[in-house]
């Protein structure tokens, strides 16, 4: 056979010789255990009770500073989020207006690829002369479909960076219309 890799001599059927396979590795197995039962009943350093104990500090309760607890999901969490379920990362990252922007275009997404394959299918069913049209269509809304998780993500991943940064422009309804009001560091 192949380089060793076919049937020998006492693996043949009919054959009436056996072959101790792992008869080796059986004897490196049991001369293994021996050396491990034969080796001396010593303790190890690490078990060893009788020497003197020293505590560490401990560690486990330090003050960090407020600016390095960050609350929340990590914004590569809010990515991944939104890529498998718009709106999912945006409502993790504390905005759900926003994820429910995005779980909308979805539906209107999902639904208008749907009806458009559908009367594809139907163009082609009847010859009609206008199935490459249809067909251009069904793909126009799959990719917008797949361009909403797209930027679901990347808008999920960039609010997850931003969630603790001041909210400096604040847009606001006056009666006479809409106020924008900037910080300025010059005070008064």
């Amino acid at each position: 056979m192949h380089g060793g890799a076919g049937a020998r001599a006492t693996q043949r059927l009919g054959s009436s010789l056996t072959m101790h396979v792992g008869t080796p590795a059986r004897r490196h197995a049991v001369a293994f255990a021996l050396a491990l039962a034969v080796v001396p009943t010593c303790r190890l350093a690490g078990q060893d009770t009788t020497r003197a104990v020293t505590t560490r500090p401990d560690t486990t309760h330090l003050a960090l500073p407020a600016d390095t607890l960050r609350p929340g999901v990590k914004p590569m969490g809010a990515f991944l989020r939104s890529l498998v379920l718009p709106g999912w990362g945006q409502a993790a990252t504390g905005r759900p207006m926003t994820g429910s922007v995005f779980v909308a275009w979805e539906g209107v997404t999902a639904m208008m690829t749907l009806k458009a394959r559908q009367e594809a299918n139907y163009m082609k069913a009847i010859n009609s002369p206008n199935q490459v049209q249809k067909r251009q269509e069904v793909q126009d809304w799959l990719v917008l479909w797949i361009f909403n998780h797209f930027f679901s993500g990347a808008e999920a991943y960039v609010s997850a960076h931003l969630r603790d940064f001041p909210p400096d422009l604040k847009v606001q309804a006056y009666p006479g219309g809409i106020g924008i009001t900037l910080p300025s560091p010059i005070h008064e």
